[in-house]
């Protein structure tokens, strides 16, 4: 017989097979209140009306924010910018990933908590539904009664309030690209074109969709921040933790067992409030998790049931890893400050070039078919074409200026009117005669200024052609 022993089958289906795959559970969130939630409301109605209110904003009698793309212009608050202006938008972005990056080391997911769109639309869909079916334990109790005329009129007063703010978000989105005040006139006429009417639909069932319905698993499966937000963090992180040390062991009636000294429990009465009012369904008392978008709310619901049961705030708290073992934190460490230098440093530049501007665009060719050429009359020329564009939204006249060696002239006009973004092409033609002047090939300059400002001018160097002795 062999010595190997024989591995033994084990017939799983007789006991039922475990599914992979999960029906995914609706979390109920219960309603707190507390500092961080005041503060976090203030940041969601600022964030939600910031986005409602922005499209409506005024400036010089035209709509303050608009990306008219088929106009090739971002006009933002008296600013217009081109598609040559695309560094400028570049660079936000830039600037925008830095910011995210210094306030993760700083704070943790502290974005995702109080002003990320997805958090804004799911806590107003959530104010919503706590509107119209009450609180955890009703909406839980709704879930599995049998429907009724009660039922289905606030089920389905939630829906439609529901669709009227996804509605409202996708007419402000688009909003944004065309003028906010024809669109919404023409809602009444039903003069909507198709793409206008595509978007609004498409942000409509996204928004209800997301918000809605999706809410956590947003976060959970689709955002990709929560996936290398651990690669940021450092033991000075400010992020939501439990104290363990404080908290354990956990157990109901802990204000009367801690008399007794042979079974002292933690502070922890193990309520589970802190789940129930976690958005993303997780136990915080587990340890930091990717779930966790630091909404602080579970702090709340905790520092609410200590103070009823008269012990100190804090089981739950904003703080590091380092001060939970009794290590000293410190807020100013290498990483946090190249972040912070880095993002000064640009947002000085970006403000710097911001204001320096010069809302003209002055471009300069050649004539690439000859060198020069030689007119009937001896005279030497060289042929450029300019491209000129007012970046401005108001008429401007402006006037071409020459700079070169003694003996230059410049033929074609040198006045002229271009309405607010519209692009001048110039021919201009510059000359000398070889039979009074010497001239060598080198630099030359075509300076556009405006007469109606002062401070707009815009000087480009080009180079003159002459030929060899």
């Amino acid at each position: 017989m062999s010595d190997r022993q024989r591995i033994e089958v084990h017939d799983a289906s007789k006991e039922g097979a475990v599914s992979l795959y999960s029906k995914r559970e609706r979390i109920q969130i219960k309603a707190t209140k507390g500092r961080f939630q005041s503060i976090r409301n203030v940041t969601i109605l600022g964030t939600m009306g910031l986005y409602l209110l922005l499209p409506w904003a005024r400036w010089d009698g035209q709509q303050a924010v608009l990306f008219d793309l088929p106009g090739r212009q971002f006009r933002i608050f008296g600013w217009t910018f081109w598609p040559q202006d695309f560094l400028f938008l570049s660079w936000t972005l830039i600037i925008a990933a830095f910011a995210l990056f210094f306030f993760t080391v700083l704070a943790g997911r502290v974005y995702c908590g109080y002003v990320c769109p997805q958090t804004t639309w799911t806590r107003f869909f959530q104010w919503i539904e706590q509107w119209c079916e009450g609180d955890r334990h009703s909406r839980i109790k709704m879930d599995n009664a049998p429907w009724t005329a009660s039922k289905l009129f606030r089920r389905g007063s939630k829906h439609v309030l529901w669709l009227l703010l996804a509605f409202l978000t996708g007419l402000t989105f688009v909003g944004y690209f065309s003028s906010i005040t024809d669109l919404s006139l023409r809602i009444f006429s039903l003069g909507w074109g198709g793409w206008e009417l595509f978007w609004v639909g498409f942000f409509t069932v996204a928004t209800y969709g997301n918000a809605g319905f999706m809410r956590e698993q947003v976060c959970l499966h689709m955002c990709p921040y929560a996936r290398f937000q651990s690669v940021m963090f450092d033991d000075d992180t400010l992020i939501v933790s439990y104290d363990v040390a404080r908290g354990e062991p956990r157990g109901r009636g802990a204000k009367k067992k801690q008399a007794e000294e042979s079974d002292p429990l933690g502070d922890c009465i193990d309520c589970g409030m802190c789940v129930q009012v976690c958005p993303t369904g997780i136990d915080i008392r587990e340890g930091l998790q990717y779930e966790c978008i630091t909404c602080a709310a579970c702090i709340d619901a905790c520092d609410d049931v200590m103070d009823h049961i008269h012990k100190p705030r804090g089981l739950i708290r904003y703080t590091t890893d380092n001060a939970l073992v009794g290590k000293e934190s410190h807020i100013l460490r290498p990483r946090l400050l190249a972040y912070g230098a880095a993002l000064l440093l640009m947002a000085s530049l970006f403000m710097v070039s911001l204001y320096n501007r010069v809302p003209l665009q002055v471009d300069v060719l050649r004539d690439r078919n000859q060198l020069y050429r030689t007119t009937s009359t001896g005279m030497i020329e060289n042929i450029y074409r300019l491209e000129i564009l007012n970046k401005s939204q108001d008429p401007q006249r402006y006037e071409l200026v020459l700079e070169g060696p003694a003996g230059l002239s410049m033929e074609n006009r040198t006045e002229f009117t271009l309405q607010g973004g519209e692009t001048l092409t110039l021919p201009v033609t510059v000359s000398y005669d070889p039979y009074e002047v010497e001239m060598a090939s080198g630099a030359i300059w075509f300076t556009v200024r405006s007469l109606d400002d002062p401070d707009v001018e815009n000087r480009h160097e080009s180079r003159f052609i002459a030929p060899g002795r």
